[in-house]
């Protein structure tokens, strides 16, 4: 263990923490009480937030901007030297924070969501491990401890999502997020192996200090660059592998808010933010990122303007934002992209445990034409949801705002086409997520027998920390325009290498900011009018349906249209080796071996009666016959 910086040898009680709670919850399941679980798994990632918090006052205090641990040599083959090390710099602290304390936010929270299901213990054990792979995967000083736990996080979502495991449909949904992330990881893998063949090794700090020296457009940088996309494409849910992060709805709704706010789909925009270096070299890359991301973000508001289930539209909305994130990569506005990444896990996670809270009040109704009214029965639920709601909207002065006008600024400097798309997914966004604000919270209450009620203190004290957050997390980086220093993005410059480009005036981009929340306000206002002026529920102006309507009602087909070229297709070919192949031909064949080798042996074993006089016989016999044999010969 290397010690660069006094006290800095503690990062490793960061991931430790929360792998001591999932081994003590773990083996202890069966003794522990439930609320003894949810202690012990939330104390060690609350801890985990605070040793977080001390480091960034260590490497301040140091004047440093980053500081290398290493635990243990951990391969060396030949010229192949792998240590098992960690990184603290300034992006990993910023996502060492957010997935601790999101995270710490959301265990917390579970305490009172899960309480009464019967497997408890194994959910917090499992949340601890799904915050330990994620805290390596953003602290490894390589992309191989790096990989370790991109491999982690894939796992835990496979077990979570399908926590409720007794439910075949649930199953479906996790082995359809691990089966899409594997096609991602392949990529992922490829990528690290040719970092190697190129660079010789895959240490960060080598890999980039080689590559600054190698020319703009590079064909190995590009094909790498291309490989390491594929692997974050499947992870942070962009086209063509984005379906699997709606049905992951399937788990418990705190382990939607994680996946979707704090850990496993940030790791794809963390993974390309860290290897800025490389990207800035790999233009065609860039541009496929920023086309990526466009079509991502858009297809995904608009299917989520026709989603009934309150998780369903929160679940396209993390799609929409992550291809904002995407598009932020894909103009080389690195710190942009991980900023957004900062304002989205506080107020995604906050829509997320905000549904839950409404879904917990609903005795577990998602429907939101079956709810309404819910606005005087959950004050605290709704306000802190409506601040969910204006931020992601990108309403000043919430977080949202900030976040997502540095990306379109961004966009503005770049293309003009490319900013007038992003700008229509962004007024999109707004409309779908007023107008799940209004069906649940406004009108009157549609579901017969419930009652609603507020959910207790431990799940809404998360929601009134989250709804703070959600307020003022968009200060962190106050533009010049708006009299600040743009601090965040400040900090980030010495761990990612943003594209420097040419700044539009302040004139320009006042003049586009007045516009946006000119054309946000009518959105607000038409959502208004349409769900809560003239209450019409989405039953009602979905029949009949246009064309278009049922394309995205149906989310336009691409789940059937993968079903039908692979699902499908492998399907028929597993049915068809199985019938003919294995049954036919296969099974026969082992019987038949099988059964002539129990034959042989029965035959053989004749010749072992046990009979001294015939072993006597038997050796004379051979000797003669060996005698007669060299006699012959």
């Amino acid at each position: 263990m290397v010690e660069q910086v006094p006290y800095i040898n503690i990062a490793w009680l960061v991931p430790a923490l929360p792998l001591l709670g999932f081994l003590i919850t773990g083996m202890g399941y069966r003794r522990l009480k439930h609320h003894q679980a949810g202690i012990i798994a939330s104390s060690m990632v609350v801890l985990s937030f605070l040793i977080s918090a001390a480091l960034y006052f260590v490497l301040q205090s140091a004047g440093k901007d980053s500081a290398t641990v290493t635990l243990f040599n951990w391969i060396a083959i030949g010229k192949m030297n792998i240590p098992f090390a960690l990184l603290i710099d300034h992006l990993s602290l910023t996502m060492m924070l957010i997935i601790t304390g999101v995270g710490a936010l959301i265990h917390i929270y579970s305490i009172g969501y899960m309480q009464d299901d019967d497997r408890v213990n194994s959910f917090f054990a499992q949340m601890n491990l799904f915050t330990f792979s994620m805290l390596l995967l953003v602290m490894g000083a390589n992309y191989l401890v790096l990989f370790i736990g991109w491999e982690g996080v894939g796992l835990c979502s496979y077990l979570l999502i399908g926590f409720w495991f007794k439910n075949p449909a649930f199953n479906y949904a996790a082995r359809k997020a691990f089966v899409m992330n594997r096609i991602g990881d392949l990529g992922f893998i490829l990528g690290i192996i040719l970092l190697f063949f190129t660079f010789k090794s895959v240490t960060f700090s080598e890999v980039f200090s080689q590559a600054a020296m190698l020319q703009s457009g590079a064909p190995a940088i590009t094909l790498i660059t291309l490989f390491l996309l594929i692997g974050a494409v499947g992870k942070s849910a962009q086209i063509p592998l984005f379906t699997w992060l709606p049905d992951a709805m399937a788990g418990p709704t705190p382990v939607s808010a994680l996946i979707h706010a704090a850990t496993m789909v940030t790791a794809g925009i963390y993974m390309i933010a860290r290897s800025s270096i490389l990207y800035n070299l790999a233009p065609i890359t860039l541009n496929i990122i920023i086309v990526i991301g466009l079509a991502t973000a858009l297809m995904a508001a608009i299917i989520g303007l026709k989603q009934n289930d309150i998780k369903k539209v929160l679940a396209y909305s993390t799609v929409s934002q992550l291809g904002y994130m995407f598009i932020a990569l894909g103009l080389g506005a690195y710190s942009a992209a991980v900023f957004h990444v900062t304002t989205h896990a506080f107020f995604k996670a906050l829509l997320f445990l905000g549904a839950g809270s409404v879904i917990h009040a609903m005795g577990g109704e998602q429907d939101i034409r079956k709810m309404g009214g819910l606005r005087k029965k959950m004050p605290v639920t709704y306000f802190t949801f409506l601040a969910a709601t204006l931020a992601i909207s990108g309403i000043p002065p919430f977080s949202g705002f900030f976040s997502k006008d540095l990306i379109l600024s961004k966009a503005f400097e770049h293309n003009i086409v490319v900013y007038i798309l992003a700008v229509g997914g962004a007024l999109i966004t707004c409309f779908y997520m007023f107008r799940l604000l209004y069906l649940v919270f406004f009108g009157e209450q549609r579901l017969a027998g419930a009652h609603p009620h507020e959910s207790p203190r431990v799940m809404t004290i998360p929601l009134m920390i989250l709804s703070v957050l959600s307020v003022f997390g968009g200060f962190l980086d106050v533009p010049s325009l708006l009299g600040g220093d743009s601090r965040f993005t400040t900090f980030l410059q010495s761990s990612v290498l943003s594209k420097v480009t040419e700044k539009i005036s302040l004139s320009a981009e006042l003049g586009l900011i007045i516009t946006s929340m000119l054309l946000l306000s009518l959105v607000i206002l038409f959502a208004y009018r349409t769900f809560v002026r003239k209450a019409i529920l989405p039953a009602d102006d979905a029949k009949p349906m246009s064309f278009f309507g049922l394309l995205v009602y149906n989310k336009f087909y691409i789940d059937e249209i993968y079903a039908a070229l692979f699902e499908k297709p492998f399907g028929f070919l597993s049915d068809f080796f199985f019938n003919k192949v294995e049954n036919t031909v296969l099974d026969p064949a082992v019987d038949v071996i099988g059964s002539g080798t129990s034959r042989l042996g029965s035959l053989v074993r004749r010749l072992q009666p046990g009979n001294m006089s015939f072993y006597l016989f038997a050796m004379v016999a051979g000797i003669l016959l060996f005698i007669v044999f060299i006699l012959i010969i």
